[in-house]
């Protein structure tokens, strides 16, 4: 990577870094424990349990995407690409969209479910948000995880701003 180049990549900070690694950690958990059936939403303690869980994942990703978006616009070097510029937001914003959307769906589905009537239009509805903006987050992860190897690859200092490991050097 040349001299230029490394001055141009931003460096994420502590706190950056803690909520980007963070919410994976979160996130994994949210995936381990999924559910396997809709009607395990019978005990009271766990719908209790989904419902706090699901607007503290939704309040994380606010604080996130707020921070982020105050203190690091981007880390990107200015020579990027207006282009790859809009590609990297979009796909950040899909990624923020689909989970955001994946935690309200998910209280949806909770409330609908604790209103007695689990069975309707309502819940088909909540159920095909919720299943497609996991789809979309899985999708949005990928390529965000093909963005940050090709980065890397490229060796503009995007992939070292962020990731501890397999550090890019100087030439």
């Amino acid at each position: 990577m040349s001299e230029a180049t490394k001055e141009q990549a931003r460096e994420h900070g502590l706190i950056a870094r803690v909520f980007h690694w963070g919410f994976i950690v979160v996130f994994v958990y949210a995936l381990l424990k999924q559910l396997d059936a809709i009607e395990q939403l019978q005990d009271p303690d766990l719908l209790r349990f989904e419902m706090v869980f699901a607007m503290g994942f939704l309040a994380l990703l606010a604080v996130r995407f707020t921070y982020m978006r105050i203190t690091m616009p981007t880390a990107l070097p200015a020579s990027t690409s207006p282009r790859l510029k809009v590609l990297a937001r979009a796909g950040h914003l899909a990624m923020y969209l689909s989970l955001a959307t994946m935690a309200i769906s998910g209280l949806a589905i909770g409330a609908i479910y604790s209103s007695g009537s689990p069975e309707g239009a309502g819940m088909r509805i909540a159920m095909f948000f919720h299943e497609n903006a996991i789809l979309v987050a899985y999708l949005s992860i990928g390529l965000h995880i093909a963005a940050a190897v090709f980065h890397r690859l490229k060796g503009d200092g995007i992939w070292s701003s962020m990731v501890p490991i397999w550090k890019e050097t100087q030439n």
